[in-house]
């Protein structure tokens, strides 16, 4: 399918350089917008939520995702195994490795406190 939509001069040269990329930023960016807690793309507003109350060390080692989203995880696992991803369901893949990124960034650091305070 072909669409034409009209935007500003400057995401248009921003957009230039990645063309390959508009079907995954639009696809991101749809998902994005109508993201909301009962779909499981909550995801990393979820974890960001958590580390933003500074939790304690302990607490950022039991971190662990809601049932909504290693649902969703699991989902698209499944999904893999028995029909492949499309685009648009690897841009969430995508979005769930980022989240995993960051919970294992955020217990390297509590166990490493947990280490210096021993």
């Amino acid at each position: 399918m072909q669409i034409t939509l009209d935007i500003p001069d400057e995401m248009a040269r921003n957009l230039e350089s990645r063309k390959e990329d508009l079907p995954q930023i639009l696809a991101l960016g749809l998902r994005e917008i109508s993201a909301n807690p009962a779909t499981g793309f909550s995801g990393l507003t979820e974890v960001l939520e958590f580390l933003a109350k500074l939790p304690s060390p302990q607490e950022i080692l039991t971190l662990r995702l809601s049932p909504m989203v290693q649902a969703e995880i699991e989902s698209l696992l499944d999904k893999n195994r028995h029909q492949g991803l499309d685009e648009s369901d690897l841009c969430l893949w995508q979005h769930y490795e980022f989240i995993e990124h960051l919970v294992r960034l955020a217990k390297a650091q509590a166990l490493l406190k947990l280490q210096q305070s021993a």
